[in-house]
This record gives C-alpha cells, sequence and structure tokens, in this order.
C-alpha cells in the first residue's frame, strides 16, 4: 500500500516525515531517510497491533420526491394536459393582462 507522506525540513532538527489519514502519524529523523523509516516503523507497528484498514460502502438516501419521479409517464392525459398549460402560457406571454 502506499501513503502520501510530506517531508518537511525542520530548523536546525532535520526532518519531520507525516502521513494523513488513516494513520495521522509522524516521526523526526536527521535525514530524510532516517525521518522516512522511523515513520515506516511507527505505521507497521500500529499494524503488527491489529489495526485494519477497511473500506466501508455508504449509500445515499435517495431524494424524498424520486419515487414520484415518471409517475404520469403512462398517463393518457398527460399530452392533453401539456397542450393547455402551453396555450395558457402562450396567451399569458401576448397579453398578461388579459387573464
Amino acid at each position: 500500500m502506499q501513503i502520501p507522506v510530506l517531508i518537511e525540513r525542520v530548523a536546525r532538527n532535520g526532518y519531520r516525515a507525516s502521513s494523513a489519514e488513516p494513520f495521522k502519524v509522524s516521526a523526526k529523523g536527521a535525514t530524510r531517510e532516517e525521518a522516512l523509516a522511523k515513520l515506516r516503523a511507527k505505521i507497521d507497528g500500529r499494524l503488527e497491533r491489529g489495526t485494519e484498514i477497511v473500506g466501508l460502502e455508504v449509500g445515499l438516501s435517495p431524494h424524498p420526491w424520486m419515487e414520484f419521479a415518471g409517475m404520469f409517464k403512462d398517463d393518457p392525459w398527460i399530452p392533453d394536459w401539456k397542450r393547455s398549460v402551453e396555450e395558457y402560457r402562450r396567451k399569458v406571454d401576448e397579453d398578461p393582462d388579459a387573464l
């Protein structure tokens, strides 16, 4: 497994290597290599003690109105209703004060 590691130069103290989640640990060393080796040892130690990394699938709750989507798709009245709405809108667009 590969994890991203941030290596920083620490003033007069060498280097610090830090990992992000899931381990979130850091280690210091006189050199980059030493800092990385210490970080690796810390992570290996945690894994040897039984620490596990597992994936967890989570589902998003469905949109509350999604069950109603398409409920009128086969309704024979819908085309007539759509035409009526279009006609009404056209009349309103032509003369908003007429209605």
